[in-house]
């Protein structure tokens, strides 16, 4: 018999079922291939730029363009969660940006690229809903933050999976083979399909809305939550796709240049050791945030990551850079894991997955402007400063969140 402290409720994990086990890991396995195949690029930016011959203001725009592709696809396999199943949805997701990664290796020009990323980013859209809305549907609200903060923190790992792949792949067959291998997530599917029920709750829900009348109910009887929530996220994601879209290119950049100068292998083992960090922040988050409330958690994440982020660009010692990016990373990712508990407890559950394709995919749709932002000011004004401009985005996550966002910790989902 497990044994608990009195006065203390047992850890999250304790008495789980098989289907709740099989949720988490479905949605785990998911998202952390999600992840791989969207940082694929970001590791061969360098590379497949000077193959294709264009700029780095081009390349911001190409990953903008995946970014802006993910509200189309977070529109539409939302509604395929609330229509047709959370496990479906997030199955057609997967299949669809493992077939369009693979398609990025087969790029002759600028264009194709673009075409593909577009490919890849509208079927991501997708994955994040329907995942986070089969965890919210299956556990118990008690540890609602702390269970998607673990399923969160397979971002960090498909981050680390992606800078493996690159370091491995990249010298022995170049970058097209390092977007071939983008292809595998596919093969997960299969066992998703499998062994991840649907949620009861949404088996009981039997009504099923429309397309356009989950819209229409989100947009007309949950205005306020939507463009709150829609807002905060925005600055938030911001802030963070334009400093890891271009933390590999700062790392790379030669000193002369305003970068560190890290050759691949280092480069490669620091990005590996940053996800430490955002492994930590992820997973940290979850407890912090069903122990203080989500809004504060919030505040507090954003507003050291904006603290911390001129630190980490101001330093030039690669230990010192290396402590200072880990908690950077801790910081500047781990406010990730509050945006499906709160979206799932703002929402009710008939529209759930559209609302939270729309607002998380809408809003990195939004913060596509951030990687293209920084791309341009890096070819003007150097790359540290380029990734410097992330710090007012973090402030007004901050200030958004303290004056608008309510608090819902504990809440019951309807």
């Amino acid at each position: 018999m497990t044994q608990t402290t009195p006065g203390r409720a047992p850890a999250w994990y304790r008495g789980a079922t098989k289907d709740q086990w099989r949720t988490f890991t479905g949605a785990y396995l998911g998202w952390m291939l999600d992840v791989m195949d969207l940082m694929l690029f970001a590791m061969v930016i360098s590379d497949v730029s000077a193959d294709l011959d264009f700029d780095k203001s081009a390349a911001g725009f190409v990953a903008s363009a995946a970014l802006v592709a993910t509200a189309v696809g977070g529109l539409f396999f939302g509604f395929v969660a609330d229509r047709f199943g959370r496990t479906r949805s997030m199955v057609f997701s997967i299949v669809g940006y493992s077939a369009g990664t693979l398609l990025c290796g087969f790029s002759t020009s600028l264009t194709m690229l673009l075409v593909f990323r577009v490919v890849v980013g509208v079927c991501l859209g997708g994955e994040w809903s329907a995942g986070t809305a089969l965890v919210s549907e299956t556990w118990p609200e008690k540890h609602r933050g702390k269970v998607l903060a673990w399923v969160q923190s397979a971002f960090g790992i498909g981050y680390a999976l992606a800078a493996l792949v690159a370091a491995i792949v990249l010298p022995i067959g170049g970058w097209r083979w390092v977007f071939f291998v983008g292809v595998l997530p596919a093969l997960s599917a299969l066992w998703i399909r499998r062994h991840t029920p649907e949620p009861k709750m949404w088996l009981e829900r039997r009504e099923r809305v429309s397309l356009g009348g989950a819209v229409r109910t989100l947009l007309t009887e949950h205005t306020r939550p939507f463009l709150v929530t829609l807002t905060f996220t925005s600055f938030a994601m911001l802030g963070y796709w334009g400093l890891f879209t271009w933390i590999p290119t700062y790392l790379a950049t030669p000193v002369e240049e305003g970068g560190v100068g890290m050759d691949l292998v280092h480069s490669t083992t620091w990005l590996v050791l940053m996800q430490i960090g955002a492994v930590i922040g992820f997973i940290s988050f979850g407890y912090v945030a069903d122990r203080i409330g989500r809004k504060l958690a919030f505040i507090t994440y954003f507003a050291l990551a904006a603290a911390l982020v001129p630190v980490f660009v101001s330093v030039s010692q690669p230990a010192v850079l290396l402590v200072v990016g880990i908690v950077v990373s801790l910081f500047g990712t781990g406010f990730y894991s509050g945006f499906g508990p709160a979206f799932a407890e703002l929402f009710p559950t008939r529209i759930r997955g559209t609302a939270q394709g729309v607002v998380y995919n809408g809003s990195r749709a939004i913060s596509a402007a951030g990687p293209a932002t920084i791309g341009v000011v890096a070819d003007r004004f150097g790359p540290s400063a380029g990734l410097g401009v992330t710090t007012a985005f973090f402030v007004l996550a901050a200030l958004t969140v303290a004056v608008l966002l309510p608090e819902t910790r504990g809440k019951a989902l309807a």
